[in-house]
């Protein structure tokens, strides 16, 4: 018996995706763990476009795909820049040091 994966499914893992990375945002204090959690939201926003895209039979999904990538790696770019910043002011990762930065 072949099983094909419908939309549905698709729907389902990105949603769940979105969770895990939504819950990794809230209760995370490492800056590292949030940027990737934020990562893994975007990419579960992703998997949504291309799941409509493909149940649609219309390409502008994957093109904005494509525009969400791009800015995925920006905000990685700068991201890190802060978080280097950050690191070399209080010596550590955590979220909690940041209003030390406020003086």
């Amino acid at each position: 018996m072949e099983m094909t994966l419908g939309l549905n499914h698709y729907l389902i893992l990105a949603a769940i995706m979105f969770c895990i990375g939504m819950v990794g945002v809230l209760t995370r204090r490492n800056i590292l763990i949030i940027f990737m959690s934020v990562e893994l939201m975007l990419n579960s926003a992703n998997m949504t476009f291309i799941a409509f895209s493909h149940y649609l039979m219309n390409p502008e999904g994957m093109v904005f795909t494509f525009f969400t990538l791009t800015v995925a790696a920006a905000e990685v770019g700068v991201g890190l820049a802060i978080v280097v910043t950050i690191f070399r002011k209080t010596e550590s990762l955590d979220i909690r040091k940041l209003n030390l930065l406020k003086n």
